[in-house]
């Protein structure tokens, strides 16, 4: 059993109110220091970063405008997809990461994270978002799906989108008689944990695969793309095809609305956050390190059952004090309100609530620098 369906007793509440409120007027500026808001930045430096790609828009933002409040501040984040960040954060070639998947109890005991003069690190929510089941199909733009069609369909166990199960829940919709090609990621990639995950836990019939990063599937009819805006590309480029990306980059594509109980829930921020909500944080981690439980089988009525909990991963102690001190007041900007309304409007994520954020400045008040 993996770490990340046990020990749900005790653990400390996570995500609840999830409204923004506008930002107050003497807010400081991105990486400033509240008690002296205004003042001039001191920050100075580069920092190499890569991971997530399903960041990737909410860091363009991120990046934009702490990079404006901080001149002299370089920040170059790389969305190589989440297993190759967290590769080069060992290798110590990516100061921090982003990931869709935070490290396990195996990898953190094993430790050996190059990026850090020891092997503390910091690990904390930043981006909470649905992940999207997207189609291209002519003249069909949305369509019900329960778990057992996907893990069938991405199984390639059900090959056309007329078949009778699919044409069961999806009453009045004029299905056509075409080939179903599934598109999955072809490299690492936390988001495909994280589908993967939501298959394994409530359809295991359709879906005999354990939760991973790379695609488990001896595929015949499927196709690989690498990274969210491959995936993206291949659905879009295609007919018939079907996939499964951040919510972020949906745009034209069709999308399902999937099953959760007796009602079919269309993604969106508030239905994604409702399953993170009811999801404790894990025990048995350090302080600073703050990783959900998500349960899929557990949604509540309501929630979106394949929410993508992507996070920021960074050293307690680094050899540089510059590097410290960049890492820390981002990290410390991107969980703000100011940064997480940043990332609302540029990806349509879902805030962190008040009570996580307090939680996830803690930890990241543990960065710095070693002596």
């Amino acid at each position: 059993m993996k770490l990340n369906r046990i020990a749900r007793l005790g653990a400390v509440a996570a995500v609840a109110a999830l409204s923004l409120s506008a930002c107050a007027a003497n807010e400081p500026a991105p990486g400033g220091d509240s008690s002296n808001s205004g003042s001039e930045s001191t920050l100075s430096g580069t920092v190499k970063a890569t991971g997530a790609s399903s960041q990737g828009a909410a860091q363009q933002a991120w990046t934009a405008a702490f990079q404006s409040a901080n001149g002299d501040v370089t920040i170059n984040y790389q969305p190589t997809g989440s297993g190759t960040g967290r590769d080069n954060f060992i290798a110590g070639s990516s100061n921090f990461i982003g990931s869709d998947r935070a490290y396990n109890a195996e990898e953190l005991e094993a430790g050996g994270f190059g990026a850090c003069a020891t092997d503390e690190i910091v690990e904390v929510p930043a981006y909470i978002s649905p992940v999207a089941v997207v189609f291209n199909i002519e003249g069909v733009d949305s369509l019900n799906l329960t778990p057992e069609l996907i893990g069938n369909i991405f199984n390639e166990k059900i090959e056309k989108w007329n078949d009778p199960a699919i044409a069961e829940v999806n009453e009045g919709v004029e299905l056509p008689d075409l080939a179903i090609t599934p598109v999955f990621r072809g490299d690492a990639s936390g988001t495909t944990g994280t589908f993967t995950e939501y298959l394994a836990s409530v359809a295991p019939d359709a879906w005999p695969y354990e939760d991973a990063d790379e695609w488990p599937v001896d595929t015949t009819r499927s196709e690989a793309a690498q990274q969210t805006s491959g995936v993206e590309a291949a659905v879009t480029g295609g007919q018939g095809t079907i996939g499964y990306i951040d919510a972020s980059r949906v745009g034209e594509l069709g999308s399902a609305a999937v099953q959760v109980g007796e009602e079919f829930v269309e993604f969106s921020a508030d239905a994604a956050a409702k399953l993170v909500s009811a999801s404790p944080l894990e025990e048995g981690r350090g302080e600073g390190d703050l990783v959900f439980a998500v349960d899929p089988a557990a949604a509540p009525e309501g929630s979106y059952p394949i929410a993508l909990v992507s996070y920021l991963i960074g050293c307690v102690e680094y050899e540089d004090a510059a590097v410290a001190d960049i890492v820390r007041e981002y990290f410390a900007y991107i969980v703000s309100e100011e940064g997480q309304a940043a990332a609302n409007e540029a990806a349509g994520s879902a805030p962190l609530s008040s009570d996580v954020a307090e939680q996830a400045q803690a930890a990241i008040n543990l960065i710095g620098a070693s002596e």
